[in-house]
């Protein structure tokens, strides 16, 4: 994977055109990649979803976040596997256009993804209310290290089935990807210095959002989920 990489993405897209660090369509580039990153991390699937296909609005529902585990809990499994699905696609985009146009050097692809988790959990076309960035995490580490994509979907599932406890598998998933990603990285090794800076970040910012969680997981509050069980 490394030799492909020095073969087709070593310069990323703009370098290809000519252009260096630098220069200012350089950084012009890199300013529209993040824009792009953080308008489609915006569109919350949760809220679409839950208005087209049941004319009404998750938020008002349950915990009030706009994500997949209280499209779960409120409508069930298909509108939350729909939901998840793309909230992983936007983040697989943002994170390709960070990988394809930009230098790899600068680990920019981690940028795009960690301002996707962001428009996802701040979207402005929502009044800046979202959903808590699981998905999208996972987006990102499909494209940044699908071999860890799949043990996470292990580890995550594995949680899951033995507790019920979406959020506590979210919160392990969000601890472990920094340190695994470092340790056995897919594109290059070592990780470039600011892509260990931004899965760091994502970790943390994934715990962030889930705080609230957390404090209900300790007092034994947080509430199960089942995925064979559909809530009216």
């Amino acid at each position: 994977m490394e030799a492909f990489y020095y073969a087709y993405l070593e310069k990323g897209l703009i370098g290809k055109l000519g252009y260096e660090l630098g220069d200012i369509p350089f950084f012009l580039a890199g300013v529209l990649c993040v824009i792009v990153a953080y308008l489609l991390g915006s569109i919350n699937f949760a809220i679409i979803f839950s208005e087209k296909i049941h004319h009404d609005d998750v938020r008002s529902h349950g915990s009030g976040n706009a994500g997949s585990t209280n499209m779960l809990r409120t409508y069930g499994v298909k509108s939350a596997a729909l939901t998840f699905l793309g909230d992983v696609l936007k983040a697989v985009v943002s994170a390709l256009i960070g990988l394809f146009v930009m230098p790899y050097q600068t680990g920019f692809m981690y940028v795009t993804a960690l301002v996707c988790m962001i428009g996802h959990a701040f979207p402005i076309y929502y009044g800046f209310k979202g959903g808590k960035g699981v998905a999208c995490l996972a987006g990102v580490i499909l494209v940044v290290n699908p071999p860890l994509f799949v043990l996470m979907f292990f580890v995550f599932a594995f949680i899951l089935l033995l507790t019920n406890y979406v959020s506590l598998g979210s919160i392990i998933c969000a601890v472990v990807f920094p340190i695994m990603n470092n340790i056995i990285p897919f594109y290059v090794s070592p990780v470039p210095p600011v892509g260990i800076i931004a899965a760091v970040l994502m970790g943390l910012f994934v715990i962030f959002l889930h705080r609230k969680n957390i404090g209900r997981l300790l007092k034994g509050e947080e509430s199960k989920v089942s995925l064979f069980k559909k809530k009216k």
